[in-house]
This record gives structure tokens, sequence and C-alpha cells, in this order.
């Protein structure tokens, strides 16, 4: 069982690296076909609603609880190389592939949540630690579109997809060849339509959803906006002419190394000490993030960016593994989709939020904004343990 994670973790980052392919060249194809600058949030935001629809549905007829996870992984990689590849296609319109990458979201549906739950399926000890090694793959997959498009400076934006489709349908054959299901899944027997929201009737479950729901109004927005960043700053100091593919890589990747630290600390410290504690330093940079997109040092706002790069995702692992563990047992894959699927829908917002504040204050200033969602976090995170005291003392009291 153990030469299982390594496969999982390896297809996780090769079928993942198709979530942002679009996001990493979003500004050559504006520039070939004449689109404006908000081409990058609705491009982005297209991959997201595609991701929500497909777990929305995935959850609802309990797709990855009915049927081999294993085959639905398989099956989600196939599709989303395949609609990723389709925008190469040469006359393609705006709507077309914005219409093409809703549905490489949609099958990333069958990608994301589902390799959670195939590894929570293995790993029923270790779960936070496995599950790090996941996330980091992910956060791998996110980031290797920019460091491909760095590789082929010269070469047609269309490379890049080439690459990543490639890489999705070795990735579902990887898993579809060498991923069994697992000893610890319990498959349901028929469609529960409701069976998707009976996790949130548990307060562990609750908070840990909560805790997550505030995390991802932060994560892929900070991620998306990366590249706009590092160009506003490179407008505003022409002189230093920065690589803005290299560095985006260079600020999302590390965020892997995040995760499997994190899942590691976990072990000792617990899952939800280590996630409230990355949470509240991602708060923080969203905060004081306007005094180091304003610095005339490039040196201090890449280090900002890659510690911001590291603690905005070193909870996601962690957030997962509070959901996995706090769920029905017979319903935790969909449960984990449903998550997935409220989280994913509530970057949406954010991103089309942040677009929009951006033509309206000072770019410096607006990822202020993004603390709105790990302040949330906290609160559902810390009330839960203000409930969990009061009772104690409740039940002393009455004793």
């Amino acid at each position: 069982m153990r030469s299982v994670l390594p496969v999982i973790v390896i297809a996780q980052f090769f079928c993942t690296s198709v979530w942002f392919a679009g996001n990493s060249i979003a500004f050559e194809i504006a520039k070939d076909m004449h689109l404006g600058q908000d081409f990058l949030a609705h491009l982005t935001s297209a991959v997201q609603f595609g991701f929500i629809s497909g777990t929305l549905i995935f959850a609802t007829l309990s797709i990855s609880d009915r049927f081999s996870p294993s085959i639905v992984f398989f099956v989600s990689a196939m599709f989303a190389a395949f609609f990723n590849a389709g925008i190469t296609i040469d006359s393609i319109g705006s709507k077309e592939i914005l219409l093409l990458r809703f549905l490489t979201g949609f099958f990333l549906a069958g990608i994301y949540p589902v390799g959670m739950k195939i590894v929570s399926d293995h790993y029923k000890d270790g779960l936070g630690k496995s599950l790090g090694f996941l996330v980091g793959a992910l956060v791998l997959g996110t980031a290797f579109p920019h460091i491909v498009r760095n590789s082929i400076t010269g070469l047609s934006w269309r490379y890049v997809v080439y690459a990543t489709t490639l890489l999705s349908i070795i990735g579902g054959l990887c898993i579809l060849l060498f991923v069994p299901n697992g000893p610890f899944r319990k498959a349901a027997q028929k469609i529960n339509l409701t069976g998707f929201i009976k996790g949130f009737s548990r307060a562990n479950f609750r908070a840990a959803s909560f805790g997550y729901f505030g995390h991802m109004w932060e994560l892929y927005t900070f991620w998306a906006f990366v590249p706009a960043m590092l160009t506003v700053y490179n407008d505003s100091h022409p002189e230093l002419d920065l690589n803005v593919s290299l560095l985006s890589f260079l600020i999302i990747a590390p965020g892997a190394i995040a995760c499997v630290f994190s899942g590691i600390l976990s072990e000792y410290f617990g899952a939800k000490k280590i996630a409230t504690l990355a949470l509240s330093l991602s708060c923080l940079c969203c905060i004081v993030s306007p005094l180091f997109l304003s610095s005339d040092s490039v040196l201090l706002l890449i280090v900002f960016l890659v510690f911001w790069g590291l603690v905005v995702i070193a909870d996601s692992p962690l957030f997962s593994t509070l959901v996995a563990k706090n769920a029905p047992e017979e319903s935790r894959g969909t449960s984990l989709t449903i998550v997935n699927c409220i989280g994913f829908a509530i970057t949406i917002v954010s991103i089309q939020f942040i677009s929009e504040m951006a033509h309206r204050i000072d770019s410096r200033y607006v990822y202020m904004l993004l603390a709105i969602g790990p302040a949330f976090g906290l609160v559902a995170l810390l009330n839960k343990d203000r409930t969990k005291s009061s009772a104690s003392r409740v039940e002393v009291t009455s004793v």
C-alpha cells in the first residue's frame, strides 16, 4: 500500500496541470485576440465555474462513492485532457475558449476531490500527512504551466496546452493501471440526492468546512493574480524587466513544500492548530500587502510573495483532513466533493470581486480585501473552540 501514494501524488500533479494552463497564457491569448485585461479573470472563473458545476453533479449523484474512484479519476482525466487541447484549434473565438475551459474544469471535479477520496480510502492513519503530499501535487500542477511557458519562450502558447494535455493523459493512465480501490472504501449502493448535506449536521464538519471556505476566498485569487501583481510592478519599474512567468512559478510552487511540511506537523500538533496558524499568517499577509507591493526593493517584494505563497496553501490539506475525518463514512467522497464545490464557488466571487475592485482602487491596496476570507475562517474555527469550552464547563458544573 505504501507504493500507492507516490503514484496518486504524481497522477494528481500531472492531471491538475491543465487547471491553470489557461491562466499562464491568458495574456498571450488576450493579445492575439485583442481582448481586454479582464480576460484573465474570465478565463480563470470559467474553469472554476466548470469545477463547481462538476462537483455539484458528482456530489448529488454520489459518483465517487457509488463507482470505483480510480475509474472515475481516469475517465475524468481523459475528458479534461480532450477539452484542454481544444483551445488550440485554429480560428477559435474567445467564447469557445471560455466554454472549453469550463468543460475542463467540469472534469477536474473527477480528479482533485476524487484523488482525496482515493487517498482517504487507502490511508486511515496519517491522513493529514498523506493529503499534504496530495495537495502539494496540486500546487505543483498549478505552478507547472508557468515554468513551461518560461521554458519555451519564443514558441507559441499552444505548446503549454500540448504539454499539460499529455500529462493529464499519463496521470489518468497511472491511476487506472496502478491504483486499486482502497481497503477502507465503503461503497454507497444507491443515489442519495440529499446525502451530500448530511455532514453539515455535525459541528466539527461545519467548523472545518467554514474554515476551508474562508481559506478558498483568498487562495485561488492570490494564485490567479500573482502574474498581475508582478506585471503591475514591472510596469512601475521598467528598468527591472522581471520574468513574470518564472517568478510566478517560484512564488506558487514552493507551496507544495508547505503542504507536505504542514501535513507532517499536523501529526504532532494536530491539524486544527496548524491550520489556524497558517490561516492567521495568510490573513496578515493580505493586510500588509500594500507595504510590499509599494516597495522599491524587488527582493523584498519577491521574498514576501514567496512567504505568502507558502502560508496561503499550507492549511489546505489540513482542512481536507478535518473534513474527511468528520464526514460520514458512507458519504466521505460526496462530502469532500460538495465542500470543494462550495469552496470553489467562493473563488469565482472572490476573483471577480478583486478584478472589479482593481478598477476602482489602487491595485496595491486591493489585495487587502482578500483578508475577508481568512478572517471568516478564523472566526469559524475559534468559535467552535469557544463552544466546545463552554460545553465542557457546563458538563463539569452539572457533575
